[in-house]
């Protein structure tokens, strides 16, 4: 994971962009604020999800096991898309890869909208039910293998997504991937549970020391970041203030960073919405850790002038300051047993990906 500003389009090799400290203050500043905004808002979104009677809204569970082996699967995917950029024409690589996150973005950003739509159309609107049935077979051994229920709302939410798909296909604009980026990061802290607190620190603490790993002791991580074109990172200009809209030097956010410390926060709100206390101190402390954590990487990066692992200090941040809370309280024990909710033994590819990106250089 990696935190840096990245020129775009043609180069003079002798000058290069520096910066101004108020440039710098609105970029990082906003990659902060939109980083919480999943994070909240996917939290909320995924304890209405764990309540979910509906088979397909249930949210998709990590467990131990799942969650020991991510590190390694990471790993290998992260390894060979090093070598695949090696071997393969970058430009083709990426058409590929606009065009499948085009159609994942879209999905992502529809179901994003999706409850807002609503709340903004009026009671009055003619909102039509419909059903997509795809069955195998006939008669008592007929099988379904895709039965999708949707409404008018969802097709104008399936619309608008759409209109900035095309967006950002065709300019790759920052605006467009933001949106992408955003849709992605909500949808996998809502839809991507961790079965229990002990479950979360074997995640956390396995990608901490995969991201410390490929950060600090290769530069895999470098080249694939470089290389890698798709809405997997939030992105905000440097020189927004000088360019406008049409700005070009971006310091980069990648969506591993907000979904894999999301989904542990969700988990904690959870945890606070299960003690029927009516309080949500758990929630909220680890949400300031992970400002906490997130503002120590940007300090420390931007003093040192050397991109870090921001799992470096978002793990221990998150993980810490929610167990110190639960010490004070007397809760710890209560904490690591919680209830662990139904497996599921795999994992979406979509949020896959989103949680094996991390900051670019």
């Amino acid at each position: 994971m990696r935190t840096n500003g990245r020129k775009q389009g043609a180069l003079n090799a002798t000058a290069k962009f520096v910066a101004t400290p108020e440039g710098t203050a609105l970029a990082y500043g906003s990659l902060v604020f939109m980083a919480l905004l999943p994070i909240f808002f996917g939290a909320l979104r995924s304890v209405t999800c764990s309540k979910s009677k509906n088979a397909a809204d249930m949210p998709e569970t990590i467990t131990s096991r799942d969650a020991a082996r991510f590190p390694i699967i990471a790993s290998c995917t992260l390894f060979g898309l090093y070598l695949f950029f090696k071997v393969f024409s970058q430009e083709y690589i990426n058409l590929l890869l606009s065009v499948y996150f085009f159609a994942l973005g879209v999905l992502a950003l529809s179901h994003t909208m999706s409850p807002l739509m609503t709340k903004v159309f009026p009671a009055s609107f003619p909102n039509k039910q419909y059903q997509l049935l795809f069955t195998q077979g006939t008669g008592e051994s007929k099988e379904e293998i895709v039965n999708y229920e949707f409404d008018t709302k969802n097709l104008v939410c399936l619309l608008i997504s759409s209109v900035v798909g095309v967006w950002y296909l065709l300019k790759k604009h920052w605006i467009a991937n933001n949106l992408f980026g955003l849709a992605f990061a909500l949808n996998g802290v809502e839809l991507l549970h961790l079965n229990n607190v002990s479950t979360g620190c074997i995640l956390l603490g396995g990608l901490f020391v995969y991201d410390v790993f490929w950060v600090f002791g290769t530069n895999v991580m470098v080249t694939v970041a470089k290389s890698f074109e798709a809405p997997i990172k939030l992105v905000f200009p440097q020189d927004l203030l000088e360019k406008g809209l049409e700005a070009s030097n971006f310091a980069m956010l990648g969506l591993g960073d907000i979904v894999i410390p999301g989904i542990f926060i969700a988990l904690l709100l959870r945890f606070d919405v299960s003690l029927k206390k009516n309080s949500r101190t758990y929630f909220y402390s680890s949400f300031l850790a992970y400002i906490f954590g997130l503002g120590l990487t940007i300090f420390v990066m931007h003093t040192f002038k050397h991109a870090q692992p921001a799992l470096l200090y978002l793990v221990p941040a998150c993980v810490g300051f929610p167990v110190i809370v639960a010490l004070f309280k007397g809760e710890l024990t209560e904490m690591f047993s919680q209830t662990p909710s139904q497996p599921i033994h795999f994992l979406n590819p979509v949020l896959t990906r989103v949680m094996e990106s991390h900051f670019t250089v």
